[in-house]
C-alpha cells in the first residue's frame, strides 16, 4: 500500500516545476492577452488536470481563475485533432520560425 502522503512527496517536485512554468509564461505573456487570461481564466486539460488540488494550488499560487476541463484527456486529443484539420490555417502560430 502507498499512502497519499507518499504520493504527495514522490509529486510534489513536478507539480512545483508546472507550476513554476505557470508562472513564467504568465510573467511573459503580452499585456492584452493576460488582461484576458486575468478576466477568463486558465483551463487545466490533460492528465495532469486530474492531480487532485492542482487547480486549487495554482489558483492560490498564481491569483488566476483555474478551471479543470470538463473531459481534460479527450479535449486535448479533440484539440490536436482540430490543429491538424486546420493546420494550414493555424501554421504560422504552430511552427516556429527556424521550422520552417
Amino acid at each position: 500500500m502507498v499512502s497519499t502522503e507518499e504520493i504527495r512527496k514522490a509529486i510534489d517536485e513536478p507539480v512545483s516545476a508546472i507550476i513554476d512554468a505557470v508562472k513564467v509564461t504568465l510573467d511573459k505573456t503580452p499585456p492584452e492577452l493576460a488582461a484576458d487570461i486575468m478576466e477568463q481564466g486558465v483551463v487545466l486539460t490533460g492528465g495532469g488536470a486530474l492531480l487532485r488540488g492542482l487547480d486549487a494550488r495554482l489558483r492560490e499560487e498564481t491569483d488566476v481563475r483555474i478551471v479543470v476541463a470538463r473531459d481534460p484527456l479527450s479535449c486535448v486529443v479533440i484539440g490536436a485533432g482540430q490543429c491538424l484539420e486546420e493546420f494550414e490555417t493555424l501554421k504560422r502560430v504552430l511552427v516556429t520560425s527556424s521550422a520552417r
